[in-house]
C-alpha cells in the first residue's frame, strides 16, 4: 500500500496508539494486506467489493493509453467506489455514534466528496494537488492529457456545487497553499487549515548504523511510470565523471524501456542496477547506505519517499516542483529547476557529483535531514495534531 493508500493506514495505526477507536471504510482490494498487517486489530474494518461500474471502467481503461487510463478511467473508478463507501458510511452512522468522520483520501482538491448531509461532522484531508507539469516538460510528459485535465477541472467546479461534501465539511485540511488555491469555489476558506499530508513512521524508518560503501551510491525509489522521469536520472547519472552506483528500486510499465536506457549509460565504474519491488525494511537499509535519494519526478504532489530517505539519514535531490518543495531545504538536499531539459539533467548530475566528491557534506546533510523529519514529520506528531483537530471539530470549535 503505497502512495495515497498508505495514509489511512498510518492514521489508524498512529491514532490507535493514542487511544482513538476507529471504524474504517475501504475497498476490498486491500483486505488481504490489512489482515496481514499490525493494524488489523486497531479498527473495525468495513469493505466494499467491486461492482459492475468499476469492472466496466477497468476493462475499458486497460485498452486506453496509459496517460488517459491514469487521468480519466482510474479517477472514474475512484468516484464509483466513493459513492458506495458513502452509502455504507450513512448506514454505519445510523448504527453507531461517531464523534467525527475523517476522509483522508482521495487527496485531490478537485474531486468531489459525497459525504454530505451527515449528522456527524466531517473532516476532509489533508488534500494535496492542483498540480500541472512544469511548462518546459508539459509536452513530453502530459502526453496529450493537458486539455482533458483542464476539462475535468472545469467539470469539477460544477460537480462540487452539486455534490456538497467539501462545502459542507466541518474542516478541510490542505498540504500547501497551492492546494488551498485549488479548492473548489464555494468552499469556505476559513475552514481550510494547513497540514502536510505525508509523514514517516520513525519506528520503521530508523535503521541500524550501516557502513557507507566506498563507492558513492544513489538510489531512486518509486513506481516506474512515465511521470517519474527516471530516464532523465539515467541520463544524468551517465554524465558523472566519478565512480558511483545507481540503484533503482521499484517496478512498473516503464521498467523494460528504462533498463534498455540504463544498459547504454551504465559502465563498470558507474553501474545502474534495477532491483524491482523490495520490502520496506530492505529499502530502509539501502537508503541508509546511500549517499542520496534522487527523485526526478515531474508530477509529485507529495513525495513521502523523501521523508523516508531523510529518516534514514540520506539527503535528497529532487525536482523543484510540487511536493518536494514542501520537504527539502538547502540543508537537507538539492532542488533542481525544471526549466529546460538539458539544464535539468545537468543539474541532477552536478548535485550527484557534489555529494559523491564530498562525503563529509553528504553526511552533514543526512544528519540535518534526520533532524528535520524528527522535528516536523513524524507520524506520532501528526497523529497528535490530528487528534486535536478531531476534538476541536467534535466540540464545534471553528477554525
Amino acid at each position: 500500500m503505497g502512495g495515497e493508500a498508505i495514509l489511512g493506514y498510518h492514521y489508524i495505526r498512529a491514532l490507535h496508539d493514542l487511544g482513538v477507536e476507529f471504524h474504517a471504510l475501504t475497498h476490498a482490494r486491500v483486505r488481504d494486506e490489512i489482515n496481514d498487517s499490525p493494524i488489523r486489530d486497531a479498527a473495525t474494518f468495513h469493505y466494499v467489493e467491486d461492482a459492475w461500474p468499476e469492472i466496466f471502467l477497468f476493462k475499458i481503461g486497460n485498452a486506453a493509453p496509459a496517460a488517459l487510463r491514469e487521468t480519466v478511467f482510474n479517477t472514474a473508478i475512484g468516484i464509483a467506489t466513493q459513492t458506495r463507501l458513502t452509502k455504507l458510511a450513512r448506514a454505519l452512522e445510523n448504527e453507531f455514534e461517531f464523534d467525527v468522520i475523517h476522509q483522508p483520501t482521495p487527496v485531490s482538491p478537485q474531486l468531489p466528496s459525497f459525504l454530505a448531509g451527515l449528522k456527524t461532522p466531517v473532516i476532509i484531508g489533508p488534500l494535496n494537488g492542483a498540480m500541472s507539469y512544469p511548462p518546459a516538460f508539459e509536452k513530453e510528459y502530459a502526453k496529450g492529457t493537458a486539455g482533458i485535465v483542464s476539462t475535468m477541472r472545469s467539470v469539477s467546479t460544477i460537480s462540487n456545487k452539486v455534490i456538497r461534501g467539501k462545502r459542507d465539511a466541518a474542516r478541510i485540511l490542505v498540504a500547501n497553499e497551492r492546494t488551498r488555491d485549488g479548492l473548489p469555489k464555494g468552499v469556505d476558506p476559513n475552514k481550510a487549515e494547513l497540514l502536510v499530508e505525508n509523514g514517516v513512521d520513525l519506528n520503521l524508518w530508523t535503521p541500524q548504523e550501516i557502513q557507507k560503501p566506498a563507492i558513492p551510491r544513489f538510489v531512486f525509489v518509486g513506481r516506474l511510470v512515465w511521470w517519474k522521469a527516471v530516464e532523465l536520472l539515467v541520463e544524468a547519472f551517465g554524465k558523472l565523471d566519478v565512480p558511483a552506483e545507481l540503484i533503482v528500486i521499484g517496478d512498473g510499465p516503464e521498467r523494460e524501456r528504462l533498463e534498455g536506457l540504463a544498459n547504454q549509460a551504465s559502465t563498470s565504474e558507474r553501474p545502474i542496477n534495477f532491483t524491482g519491488f523490495k520490502p520496506q525494511q530492505e529499502i530502509r537499509d539501502i537508503m541508509a547506505s546511500s549517499t542520496a535519494l534522487v527523485l526526478p519526478s515531474m508530477r509529485e504532489c507529495g513525495g513521502a519517499v523523501i521523508l523516508e530517505a531523510f529518516a534514514c539519514g540520506a539527503p535528497a535531490i529532487a525536482t523543484k516542483w510540487g511536493g518536494p518543495q514542501d520537504y527539502i531545504t538547502p540543508e537537507t538536499g538539492f532542488l533542481i529547476e525544471p526549466d529546460d531539459r538539458t539544464r535539468f539533467i545537468d543539474g541532477l548530475a552536478q548535485a550527484m557529483k557534489t555529494l559523491a566528491k564530498d562525503q563529509q557534506k553528504a553526511d552533514a546533510m543526512g544528519h540535518a535531514a534526520r533532524k528535520h523529519v524528527e522535528d516536523k514529520f513524524s507520524w506520532r506528531a501528526k497523529a497528535e495534531r490530528m487528534l486535536d483537530i478531531y476534538k476541536e471539530v467534535s466540540n464545534g470549535v471553528a477554525q
